[in-house]
């Protein structure tokens, strides 16, 4: 299997399955000498975990972080971070009734008819159990990149949608709440509306919104190597993704070029920001803001029409813990991917000096 690895300079290359003894990756290219705060990176792994609210599966994970290497007396050495998390908390036979049955919209159908044999229990590679290595290696990464700030939040659950632009949002309030939404009266209806669709048995989707500030202006390459593009692409890859948009976005599709052009300020600045904080594919030093679109879980608590490896037809229902909506989980997730994309380009600007 490859499409293990994510990064050029700045590289995380994961391991393990949601129900195997643990899970784990190898970081290469972090600078030698940063002090890491492993408080700070617990505290990224606390915010993905599962079990820390009534919104969320309520699997236990306690979700701790050994480092194996590349660490010595608190400062990375610049050679490769390996680290592990222990799984600690599967409950396998939850998943007995899939071994023979694909859940719809789920990687089950395409795993067994890629490889000829894949892990049923909790969806082995493509449960989102893998993310937690992500954070990891993104909470190493937002402490390489020093001053620049990310800081993603739900932006919408369903229909529930935040109706302010991000500048008239307090970030500080985003952790005041389970589903990680700065509006709190938004997000009472945001976490009113999940508990709804939890006891229906079914799940909801939604969206994120991530703002990066004081991205210095040269972040990014021409042609392929865009840093959108890189974003979008970060971002895709993360379990249930299925929309990204920069800037103005699909709403920039309906506007006229005298209505979306950033005039620019003496100091280099814009006006308006549509460009969302890159032009060319590349950094322009205004904030960087991007949404991405989360579907609703797939595997639902309610019977489905599905088929089994004969080709026969079977009803299917799921058991066990999963999340109503994996958007409150998924933001530091989000966050973490950033800050791979960031590192990445950072230590590339580098290069140039």
């Amino acid at each position: 299997m490859a499409g293990n690895s994510f990064g050029k300079l700045f590289n995380i290359t994961t391991f393990g399955e949601s129900h195997g003894e643990a899970i784990g990756g190898v970081i290469d290219g972090c600078l030698p000498g940063i002090i890491l705060d492993l408080e700070a990176i617990q505290n990224e792994m606390n915010r993905r975990k599962p079990g820390q609210s009534s919104i969320v599966t309520q699997r236990k994970e306690p979700d701790t972080v050994q480092f194996l290497s590349g660490v010595f007396e608190g400062k990375t050495t610049g050679t490769p971070i390996g680290f592990s998390i222990k799984n600690a908390n599967q409950k396998s036979k939850d998943y007995s009734h899939l071994k023979d049955a694909y859940r719809p919209s789920h990687a089950d159908y395409v795993y067994d008819k890629k490889y000829g044999h894949r892990d049923y229990r909790g969806g082995g590679r493509s449960s989102a159990r893998e993310t937690a290595c992500r954070v990891v290696a993104g909470a190493i990464a937002k402490q390489m990149l020093g001053s620049i700030q990310i800081n993603a939040f739900t932006s919408s659950v369903g229909d529930i949608f935040i109706d302010k632009p991000y500048q008239d949002l307090d970030f500080s309030k985003i952790e005041s709440n389970d589903v990680r939404c700065p509006d709190v009266a938004i997000a009472e209806k945001m976490i009113t509306r999940i508990k709804e669709i939890r006891k229906e048995g079914d799940t909801i989707g939604g969206t994120i919104t991530c703002v990066l500030k004081n991205v210095p202006v040269g972040l990014g390459e021409p042609a392929f190597d865009k840093l959108h593009a890189e974003l979008g692409k970060a971002m895709l890859s993360i379990n249930a993704v299925k929309g990204f948009e920069y800037g103005s976005g699909f709403c920039g599709a309906k506007m006229k070029g005298s209505e979306h052009n950033d005039i620019f300020n003496p100091d280099g600045s814009t006006k308006t920001n549509l460009s969302g904080g890159i032009q060319g594919g590349i950094s322009n030093g205004m904030d960087i803001y991007f949404r991405v679109a989360f579907k609703p879980v797939a595997t639902i608590m309610q019977p489905q029409e599905s088929i089994n490896a004969e080709g026969e037809n079977v009803t299917i229902q799921g058991k066990g813990r999963h999340d109503p909506c994996v958007v409150p989980r998924a933001v530091p997730i989000v966050e973490a991917m950033a800050a791979l994309v960031l590192a990445d380009y950072f230590l590339l600007n580098k290069m140039y000096k």
